[in-house]
């Protein structure tokens, strides 16, 4: 994306809630924000919420950048999402990930002069059954990713098998009235099955493993009032490259929904050790705008 796409995308993130139209009748920050991949959630983990507002007569969509800044690496996320009718939820992200100082490190080890990986991801999730608010047993939703990785020729080195894959996810959301402290609480499960290394960044499969890995993904999060929400997410990895380990992915994040319009994302990410790269930990930063 060029650099005035991305102003003009800022722009409108960030136009007055008075000059739009009121984005979905749904009850306050039930879409949860933007993923790192697109699709309505947290910051890693995608739920059983669909983007927007939109209700079951509605349309709505969602258009959000993210950065994430970690020891040797920064990743910059730009993504868009549309529902309709609360059923059905569409989204498309691009990934770039500047390798930084780890750029060195290949050149030493494989030659390869490498500044950034960049990977695009076409999602859709269909909500299956239930409500989130009031049904006992939540709401459920099945989703799908495909992703294609634009820069394979690091992946290809490091020993991955493919630069496309296909993820597919299953995931239950439930928000709890006044279930801590007064306070309300949302917990949510996803169960995925994945071939990607590092969310397919460094591409799909490898030397450790070419097939289908069941993983499992968690939020739970509590509502301080109606803008604030504040929790924690878990990501379980897969580990197909001999080449590295690849460690599960964790974050603390607070969540503020000023208005129907907009929602900022701040978190503190532990991504573990990436590409040989150890200790990756730093700041995420997400600014989501509705319509």
């Amino acid at each position: 994306m060029t650099l005035r796409m991305r102003a003009i995308l800022m722009a409108g993130l960030l136009l007055p809630a008075a000059t739009l139209a009121e984005p979905g009748s749904r009850l306050w920050a039930t879409g949860g924000v933007t993923t790192i991949e697109g699709s309505a959630g947290g910051g890693l983990v995608p739920w059983a919420l669909l983007s927007s507002y939109a209700s079951d007569e509605e349309w709505g969509g969602t258009l959000s950048l993210a950065r994430a800044e970690v020891s040797d690496f920064t990743l910059s996320v730009t993504a868009a999402a549309l529902t309709w009718r609360n059923r059905v939820e569409l989204s498309v992200a691009r990934q770039t990930l500047d390798l930084d100082d780890f750029s060195f490190a290949l050149d030493d080890a494989f030659g390869l002069r490498e500044d950034e990986l960049v990977q695009d991801i076409f999602g859709a999730k269909v909500r299956m059954f239930g409500d989130v608010l009031y049904q006992p047993w939540g709401q459920w939703s099945l989703g799908v990713q495909h992703k294609r990785n634009r820069t394979f020729t690091v992946p290809e080195a490091i020993g991955a098998r493919s630069a496309n894959g296909t993820d597919v996810y299953l995931a239950g959301s439930k928000l709890f009235f006044a279930a801590f402290l007064e306070r309300n609480v949302l917990l949510n499960l996803t169960l995925r099955g994945s071939k990607a290394n590092q969310s397919g960044l460094l591409g799909f499969g490898g030397d450790g493993g070419n097939s289908y890995r069941a993983h499992v993904e968690a939020s739970a999060g509590i509502f301080l009032d109606r803008r604030w929400l504040v929790g924690a997410e878990y990501r379980q990895k897969s580990d197909n490259l001999s080449f590295a380990n690849e460690d599960d992915w964790w974050d603390l994040f607070v969540a503020w929904v000023p208005s129907r319009h907009l929602a900022v994302t701040a978190a503190w990410v532990n991504l573990g050790d990436v590409a040989t790269q150890t200790d990756q930990r730093g700041l995420y930063l997400s600014l989501q705008g509705t319509f």
